[in-house]
């Protein structure tokens, strides 16, 4: 049986990405460079010549849907587009995915991604394109230089990597050890976002807070630094960050929280468990009161500030009383928002053979009960802002005429009726009422507090 062939120039592009803010930033930037030498971006898989499938390997359902899209693409006249499957499934199964999808054309690493325009050259030769290399030059070197964005936020990756070896997590494996990149180049990419509209930035990294530098005197630097001389840019009028890790919590950073205004009072710092032995088998290098402490320091630097965490249900060996530590430190911090997950077992990782693995049901069940006490925090949060003046960036628009969604302070989505308003406005609103997962505002007259 004859496979359908994809096109050997393609014009138009889609990608497709899952998973994580890096990756959205790493599709952000393939779509750069792609526009930048004349390819044009399609809103739809179905109309492109090329589709990129930007890949997540942190749980198995992500990876089982990459091939599942994999299995869709061929179209019903029998065509297919060009396919290339970029990130950390690409990274840690390689060659193993043209094996196992004999449609897929192009593999490549999320360490090697600039390298795609060679890739689809060679595809469209007939070539084996496959790179999950990890270069020792930056691939953001090779990128273009950011333009005028579509929206008034932005993602601004500033180092890659992590050295923490969690024995349930393939990162370290995938986008290999910690890399910070060069001050120069982070300030430089800001401000180029800044002319292009931008107004809220988020730092990105797998731990963003381990950041370090020399700023351009060759002073070294932590991320508290970094975040000191981004909010000098005058247009820039919010910063944010995520991923953290709470061994990198450093003194400064803290203290920025309390002096910097520009950047914003929310924090997410991943836990995952509430029970030290359970931490102790993930590696991860923080107890429960170690970490209730460093969230005691935060909001001593910002009362006010939003805190939001990641928990894993169901680590191989977990006991039900162990599970109970984990629902009292979410009472015991107050989480404004968290993800929670089921453990998957990722091959290669040191968890993924563990004996104790939990069975389905029981994680099942964990998550349900879990979820159910985060909704509540969440619920809680959201309500005691009610009566509230806060200031939203307009982002989106909304499903009624004249309806615009914008974000709070502490990242809360926030429905208002605003038709004198555009996206990428800074407006006052008072919250007039709060559901689980948004606010409705109104405009106010007077500038909030």
């Amino acid at each position: 049986m004859n496979r359908p062939l994809p096109p050997k120039t393609p014009a138009t592009f889609h990608v497709k990405s899952f998973g994580c803010q890096m990756n959205v930033y790493d599709g952000e930037r393939m779509a750069e460079m792609l526009g930048e030498r004349g390819m044009t971006a399609a809103t739809d898989g179905n109309d492109a010549d090329l589709v990129i499938l930007n890949t997540c390997h942190i749980r198995e359902k992500a990876v089982d849907k990459v091939y599942s899209d994999i299995g869709r693409m061929t179209r019903e006249d029998g065509s297919r587009p060009m396919i290339a499957v970029a990130g950390c499934v690409a990274q840690a199964e390689g060659s193993e995915i043209s094996r196992r999808a004999k449609t897929v054309d192009i593999v490549v690493g999320p360490q090697a991604y600039h390298r795609l325009p060679d890739l689809i050259a060679k595809a469209g030769r007939g070539e084996a394109a496959v790179d999950t290399d990890m270069p020792a030059e930056s691939k953001f070197d090779a990128l273009p230089v950011r333009t005028k964005q579509a929206r008034p936020t932005a993602f601004l990756t500033i180092m890659e990597g992590c050295d923490k070896f969690c024995t349930y997590c393939v990162v370290p494996y995938t986008r290999g050890a910690e890399i910070s990149r060069s001050w120069d180049a982070i300030i430089d990419e800001a401000k180029a976002l800044v002319d292009g509209g931008v107004k809220e930035i988020t730092l990105l990294g797998q731990n963003v807070n381990a950041w370090t530098g020399e700023d351009d005197k060759g002073r070294a630097q932590g991320m508290d630094g970094l975040v000191r001389e981004l909010a000098k840019i005058d247009a820039l009028q919010r910063i944010r960050y995520t991923t953290s890790h709470p061994n990198d919590m450093s003194d400064g950073l803290i203290a920025a929280h309390g002096e910097i205004d520009k950047l914003m009072p929310f924090l997410h710092l991943p836990v995952q468990s509430g029970n030290d032995r359970i931490l102790k088998a993930m590696n991860r290098s923080h107890s429960v009161d170690s970490y209730l402490r460093l969230i005691e320091r935060v909001r001593a630097a910002r009362p006010d500030i939003a805190v939001s965490g990641d928990f894993i249900v169901g680590f191989p060996g977990e006991t039900q009383e162990e599970f109970a530590d984990t629902l009292r430190i979410v009472d015991a911090v107050g989480y404004a928002q968290c993800y929670s997950f089921k453990y998957s077992p990722r091959p290669g990782t040191p968890a993924a053979d563990m004996d104790g693995q939990v069975a389905a049901d029981v994680m099942d069940d964990r998550l349900a009960r879990l979820q159910a006490a985060i909704n509540r925090r969440q619920v809680e949060f959201n309500a005691a802002t009610v009566g509230r003046r806060t200031t939203i960036l307009l982002e989106r628009t909304g499903r009624f005429p004249g309806q615009l969604i914008g974000k709070t302070p502490w990242l809360q989505s926030v429905h208002v009726t605003a038709p004198d308003h555009v996206i990428g406005d800074m407006i006052d609103v008072d919250i007039i009422s709060a559901g689980p997962n948004s606010l409705a505002g109104e405009c106010s007259r007077r500038k909030a507090a």
